[in-house]
């Protein structure tokens, strides 16, 4: 169903507000954080720099609860329509990890910060 063979063994996941359309964050997933998508109805992605699956909120509690799966006319790409629980999908406390604008040579922050994450993750 997913060529996971194409780009090394992982494939683009987009998450997306399943109510606003908003893209929330773009993650990587391997076969097996698929699977476990697809069977707990939870996000599931593999963290390139950890190594290992990382089941979204897994430390904040931000889970994010799947409502929809797509893939992309390459079967290479999935998107996922998701319910951001407790609002925060950036680990940098924003809604959507899209919070800065390019204005010229410079980015600009466009949202609001709702949560510190010095407060929300484990850091020792």
């Amino acid at each position: 169903m997913i060529d996971f063979d194409k780009a090394g063994g992982l494939v683009p996941a987009i998450a997306q507000d399943a109510t606003t359309g908003e893209v929330l964050m773009l993650a990587w997933m391997n076969r097996d954080a698929w699977e476990e998508t697809l069977r707990t109805g939870r996000a599931c992605y593999y963290s390139r720099s950890r190594g290992r699956l990382w089941r979204k909120g897994e430390e904040s509690g931000h889970v994010q609860e799947v409502e929809r799966v797509l893939v992309d006319c390459d079967a290479d790409t999935v998107l996922l329509k998701v319910r951001q629980i407790g609002g925060v999908a950036c680990h940098e406390g924003y809604h959507s990890c899209f919070f800065r604008q390019v204005e010229g040579d410079r980015l600009r922050i466009i949202a609001e910060r709702l949560v510190d994450p010095a407060q929300v993750y484990n850091k020792s």
